[in-house]
C-alpha cells in the first residue's frame, strides 16, 4: 500500500561484526542482498530507507535496480559509517532467472561469499478493477512481485547452502492488501499474499539450514508517490489508523534491521505487520 515501484536489489557487506551495533555477534564479511523499487524523481521510500538503514549499521551496499541510474542515485545517497565502507550499483531484472543468476555472479566475485541476508522490496502495482484488468497486466505484476521474490529466495537460499555458511535470514516485502485484499488492487493483493504464502513456505524448507524466512506486511507508508495524493485523501487514510498517521519508511526499515539481526534468531515463518494498527 505504499505506492507505485518497480524491481531492484541492494546488497550489504558486513565487515567483522554482523548487525555490530544491535547484537555484538561476530562472523566473516558477509553480503546482505535487498530488493528495492526504484524511487519516482530520486526520492525516499521504503527500499532506499532499507539500504540506508543497512548502510549505518556497517554495511557495503550494492544496490540493483532495472534501471542502473536509479540505483546509481540511491548508492550515491547512502551513508559510509565505517572506514572503507563501499557502495555499488547494479543492474538487474528480477521477474529474469537468468537476470538473478548473473547478478548473484556478480555478487559472488565482488564479495567472495554469497549474501547472508536478503531483503525483498521488488513490487509493482497495475491498478484495476477485477472486470477491467487485462491478462497482460496482471501476470506482469506476478512476474515481478512474485517470481521475482521466489527467484531471489531461491538464488540466494542455494547460495547459502551450497556454500556451506551457517545460516542466513531472508525478509520479504509483502503488503497488508496481501491479506485483507483492496479495492482495485486484484493482481497486487494477489501477489503479495503469495509472497507471503512462499515465504511461510520456504521458511519451513530451509530452517534445517540455519536459514530464517520472515515477511513484512507494510501499511500505508509515506513515499514518493503519495506526494501526489490529494491531502484530503491522506486525510482519510490516516483516519483508518488506529495510531492516526501513516507510517514512514524508515520504521519499515527498522523492522527489517531487526529480523536480519541476531536479535531475532529464533523468529522465521512469521508475518510482521508495521500498519500502526490497520485492520485491526
Amino acid at each position: 500500500m505504499a505506492g507505485r515501484g518497480g524491481s531492484g536489489i541492494g546488497i550489504g557487506i558486513y565487515r567483522g561484526c554482523f548487525w555490530g551495533s544491535l547484537q555484538g555477534f561476530w562472523v566473516p564479511p558477509t553480503p546482505i542482498l535487498t530488493l528495492v523499487p526504484p524511487m519516482a524523481g530520486g526520492g525516499s521510500g521504503i527500499g532506499r530507507a532499507v539500504c540506508a538503514r543497512l548502510a549505518k549499521e556497517g554495511a557495503h551496499v550494492a544496490v540493483a535496480d532495472q534501471n542502473e541510474a536509479g540505483a546509481a542515485e540511491t548508492v550515491r545517497g547512502l551513508p559510509r559509517e565505517e572506514s572503507g565502507q563501499e557502495h555499488e550499483a547494479f543492474g538487474v531484472d528480477v521477474s529474469s532467472a537468468q537476470s538473478v543468476g548473473e547478478l548473484m555472479a556478480r555478487i559472488q566475485a565482488r564479495f567472495s561469499t554469497p549474501p547472508r541476508v536478503c531483503v525483498s522490496c521488488a513490487g509493482i502495482t497495475m491498478d484495476e478493477f477485477l472486470l477491467k484488468q487485462t491478462e497482460a497486466a496482471f501476470n506482469k505484476v506476478l512476474q515481478v512481485n512474485l517470481k521475482g521474490t521466489f527467484l531471489v529466495t531461491q538464488a540466494v537460499a542455494r547460495g547459502l547452502v551450497e556454500s556451506g555458511a551457517p545460516g542466513g535470514s531472508i525478509i520479504n516485502m509483502g503488503s497488508i492488501v496481501g491479506k485483507v485484499g483492496n479495492l482495485g488492487q486484484v493482481s497486487y493483493a494477489a501477489s503479495k499474499a503469495g509472497v507471503e504464502g512462499l515465504t511461510k513456505t520456504a521458511a519451513k524448507e530451509l530452517a534445517r539450514f540455519g536459514i530464517r524466512c520472515n515477511v513484512v506486511l507494510p501499511g500505508f507508508i509515506a513515499t514518493p508517490m503519495t506526494d501526489k495524493v490529494p491531502p484530503k485523501v491522506l486525510q482519510k487514510f490516516a483516519g483508518m489508523v488506529p495510531l492516526g498517521r501513516l507510517g514512514d519508511p524508515k520504521e519499515v526499515a527498522d523492522v527489517c534491521v531487526f529480523l536480519a539481526s541476531e536479535e531475532s534468531r529464533y523468529i522465521t515463518g512469521a508475518s510482521v505487520e508495521v500498519t500502526g494498527g490497520l485492520f485491526l
